[in-house]
């Protein structure tokens, strides 16, 4: 039987995972899923561990108006934003430059002494978020700042798969899903194009193109010397010139999931 195994968010881009229990789909899929995300001072444009991988060491735990930040060294700093007409900036991820709030002094401040270089702290909100990509998306469908799809699904038996190929173990949250399906065959998930979970149903639109990410520890934030997996994702699953895992989708309303809720395949 399929069954959703794990549920993840990451309420800051780029940052560390919180494992969740259970979570409420939104209009820009798992609440408080990158919502908050680190921006050049100078230019506004956004800041990832492709070229930070102390990104990965932040802790963020969302908490409705507020985010508690975490890293190891600092003390933790809470964030409050309670005024979203107050402190408005424009800011740059790939191709989009919505209108954000800006967290203010104290968390530019924190995250600048961090990562030794002038940036700010900024959070999106339903009424600023963008535009998915229409070629895969109906007008009016929208993501926070993740890339570009609000959720990313990935099957267990997929990266065990993959893990073979390679020829070690590889940790799942190098791939930052949100969503994790136990008991389908591996790359079962390409084949999807509408799911349920639960009450929800999903649409599968995209195959995720991995980028340079992939190879970072998830815990250390080191990079492979072998450039794995990267480089077995090239070789075994490129189209397009993009290496594919998993598969982008989009929720068809709102609602509740939970570990352990069984996974459907409508188409």
């Amino acid at each position: 039987m399929l069954q959703l195994s794990q549920l993840y968010r990451y309420p800051l881009k780029s940052g560390a995972a919180e494992l969740l229990r259970s979570a409420w789909i939104d209009a820009l899929g798992v609440q408080g899923d990158r919502r908050w995300m680190v921006v050049d001072e100078q230019n506004g444009r956004f800041l990832t561990q492709r070229l930070l991988p102390a990104l990965g060491r932040i802790v963020a735990r969302w908490q409705g108006e507020q985010l508690l930040l975490s890293a190891p060294g600092c003390a933790d700093l809470l964030v409050r934003v309670t005024d979203h007409a107050a402190a408005r900036r424009i800011v740059q991820v790939w191709r989009d430059t919505p209108q954000v709030v800006d967290a203010g002094e104290a968390a530019a401040h924190w995250l600048s002494c961090l990562l030794q270089r002038p940036c700010r702290l900024v959070q999106i909100t339903e009424e600023t978020a963008r535009q998915v990509d229409l070629q895969y998306a109906r007008p009016g469908e929208r993501v926070g700042f993740a890339d570009g799809f609000p959720l990313l699904l990935i099957g267990e038996a997929s990266l065990q798969a993959l893990s073979d190929e390679v020829g070690r173990p590889l940790e799942m949250l190098r791939f930052r899903p949100n969503l994790v399906v136990s008991g389908s065959p591996a790359y079962a998930e390409d084949g999807w194009q509408r799911i349920a979970i639960g009450e929800l149903t999903f649409r599968l639109v995209k195959p995720c193109g991995r980028c340079v990410m992939t190879t970072l520890d998830p815990q250390s934030g080191e990079r492979s010397a072998d450039n794995e997996p990267l480089a077995t994702l090239k070789r075994l699953r490129q189209h397009n010139g993009e290496a594919l895992f998993g598969q982008n989708l989009i929720a068809e309303g709102c609602g509740e999931l939970r570990l352990g809720m069984p996974v459907r395949v409508l188409q």
